[in-house]
């Protein structure tokens, strides 16, 4: 035997890879394959994964000591049916040692989270999370919505569990602090107030409706409030509404009252706002049915930021508190860790997430299982949100499966289906033409699987749909072809493709199938009847006749959402397309043309088309443009001239 070197995970780990010899003339797997690796296994903590023959990941664990976790796999006997069957497939194992086991766990969350083996807990992991950002780099703070890299200097608020919790406390905060959201741009240009000061949402600091000090006292209250301090800063503006009130300044009472209002609305769609701490992350996992539905609950400063729910993908077999505890891991991988993490229930390696989660922070992270008081009344809560939560996506699933079941009964397939595609183009007069593809499944629409195709070909003739469709299919299926070998590929063929169209889109994507060798995929055409009345659909498929549904068959309503929303997206991609285009302008596509002297022509000549029909004297006394500008212009749009 040998070992290869590579480098993983930082300067701290070592890694090698023990392969059998070349020459071997058979080679092993399951049991006899890992007990192969024992001879040379340090008693050391580390990673190990474990391969199939054709070298996808299978599962990816840590170990105390490798030598001994290793030991356990290679016997023959005790396992259960999930580790039994990752035995049997194991062709391969990559060891990765590290100096502590705390560093292992790091290591493990992090190729899990970015590897997604079959056997462990896996989720769909979402972009960052946003927060408010309160921005300190300019005398007037702005304040935003922010998402990605803290790079920008100022004072965040976060996270928050959506886009849509963070848009409400913005609108809601405009009207509490009257705090500019503006650009930097937007600001130095105005010359009167915008309607956010009419609706009172703004101060108006760009056209001095307010001074600097008053901008500053609306900005140390604003991070008051952010920071938990909502009482008090309640309590300053109550006395300032009375005092104002008994001064007979109605006016200024009337605002101040609007805006105790806004933070108390804020309040109340807190919903909970925690006593006994400040920043937490609440945990609650309930399984049933084989799923696991994981509600994550964020508190900062005191109050609560929103919820959101994850369901893991898991083996039927793990528990709930497995799954629980790998989510925990592989959650905080590239995210901050709060100082408290409570869960729903206690988890095999409490102790040792929380030192690695510390290690990672470089602070105190503590992880725990409240058993009364506020804290469990929380954890309650959210176990409660999450039972709910997975009990309607189960009755979502059923309803699901018995449609897919429906559908394989309509079509002749043997099984429900996995995956349908389908397909549908747009465009106006054969401009901005694009193809559009949406996916659906088990688990309903998989808006993230959606794609695009912009039609690329020139030697389409305008307002071809058969030429387009043939272009859409070549270009998916020649790519689903090329990367066929891979398990991620495979599990994004399809079962049915769907066509939006009759015989002749049918017949064109016959032809780019059996051009592709592709014979395991059903096509179907769905167009629309006499006058393109719901419920008329016709339906073409190879080697049966056309046919129609009942009406009222729920299978039909199905099929039609799916063509609807094919429709949707296609449409909604067309106009983004052909709203970019008419934004584009001719003088961005002539080199040496800036921002400055692009604004200097358009001001001059009024548009891009008076430019276009400028003659060279005239483009030469544009200032800034020179005279081998104003040719270079010129011949842009003159050509042949």
């Amino acid at each position: 035997m040998h070992y290869k070197k590579y480098s993983l995970a930082g300067p701290r780990a070592n890694a090698y890879i023990e392969r059998m010899d070349d020459t071997a003339a058979a080679p092993l797997k399951g049991p006899a394959r890992i007990q192969a690796y024992l001879k040379n296994l340090p008693d050391q903590a580390g990673v190990y994964r474990m391969l199939d023959d054709k070298g996808n990941i299978l599962y990816v664990g840590k170990a105390k000591s490798l030598k001994k976790r290793v030991s356990s796999y290679a016997k023959s006997g005790g396992h259960t049916e999930r580790i039994a069957r990752m035995i049997s497939e194991t062709s391969e194992m990559l060891f990765v040692t590290t100096a502590s086991e705390t560093e292992a766990l790091l290591l493990e969350s992090n190729l899990i989270k970015r590897l997604k083996p079959r056997y462990n807990v896996s989720y769909r992991d979402d972009k960052s999370f946003p927060n408010i950002l309160l921005r300190e780099d300019h005398e007037y703070p702005q304040l935003l919505k922010h998402r990605g890299a803290k790079t920008t200097k100022g004072v965040y608020f976060g996270p928050f569990a959506s886009a849509g919790a963070v848009n409400r406390t913005l609108n809601t905060l405009q009207r509490a602090f009257l705090l500019r959201s503006c650009s930097d741009s937007v600001f130095e240009s105005r010359t009167r107030p915008c309607l956010l000061f009419q609706i009172k949402r703004c101060s108006a600091p760009c056209t001095g409706r307010v001074d600097k000090e008053g901008y500053a006292e609306l900005v140390r209250e604003a991070e008051l409030f952010l920071n938990g301090k909502s009482r008090a800063v309640q309590s300053e503006l109550a006395k300032d509404m009375n005092a104002a009130a008994e001064t007979l300044d109605f006016e200024r009472a009337a605002r101040l009252r609007d805006r105790i209002r806004a933070m108390n609305q804020i309040q109340s769609h807190q919903g909970v706002n925690p006593t006994t701490f400040a920043d937490a992350d609440v945990f609650a996992a309930f399984s049933q049915g084989g799923e696991t539905c994981i509600q994550v609950f964020f508190f900062r400063a005191g109050q609560n930021w929103g919820n959101k729910p994850y369901f893991p993908k898991h083996d039927r077999e793990l528990s709930t508190s497995e799954v629980l505890e790998s989510f925990v891991g592989q959650f905080y991988d590239e995210r901050p860790t709060p100082t408290l993490i409570l869960l729903s229930e206690d988890v095999p390696n409490c102790h040792l997430i929380a030192d690695a989660f510390s290690l990672r922070a470089e602070r105190k992270i503590e992880i725990s299982v409240p058993q009364r008081g506020e804290k469990r009344e929380i954890v309650e809560m959210a176990l409660t949100n999450a039972r709910e939560q997975l009990l309607r996506r189960l009755a979502e699933n059923s309803a699901q499966r018995e449609l897919l079941e429906g559908v394989a009964e309509l079509f002749g397939l043997e099984n429900p289906p996995r995956r349908i595609e389908v397909y549908d183009n747009s465009h106006i007069q054969g401009t901005n033409a694009l193809g559009a593809m949406i996916v659906a499944g088990p688990d309903g629409f998989e808006k993230g699987e959606y794609r695009k195709f912009n039609i690329k070909s020139t030697e389409l003739t305008p307002g071809d749909d058969y030429g387009m469709m043939r272009e859409v299919l070549s270009r998916r299926f020649a790519r689903l072809v090329k990367e066929s070998g891979n398990d991620d590929a495979r599990a994004k063929w399809p079962d049915i493709a769907l066509i939006d169209g009759g015989p002749g889109q049918l017949s064109v994507a016959q032809v780019v199938l059996e051009d592709q060798g592709i014979e395991d995929v059903l096509l179907v055409g769905i167009s629309k009847g006499p006058d393109r009345d719901a419920g008329r659909e016709h339906f073409y498929m190879k080697g049966r006749e056309p046919f129609r549904l009942d009406p009222k068959n729920p299978v039909l309503y199905y099929l039609q959402r799916l063509r609807d929303e094919a429709h949707r997206f296609a449409i909604g991609s067309h106009r983004k397309k052909r709203s970019k285009a008419i934004g584009a302008n001719p003088l961005d596509e002539i080199g040496g043309i800036g921002a400055a002297r692009k604004r200097a022509l358009l001001q001059h000549f009024g548009s891009a088309r008076a430019v276009s029909g400028a003659s060279l004297n005239d483009l030469e006394s544009v200032e800034g443009v020179s005279a081998t500008l104003a040719k270079k212009i010129f011949d842009f749009f003159h050509p042949g001239g």
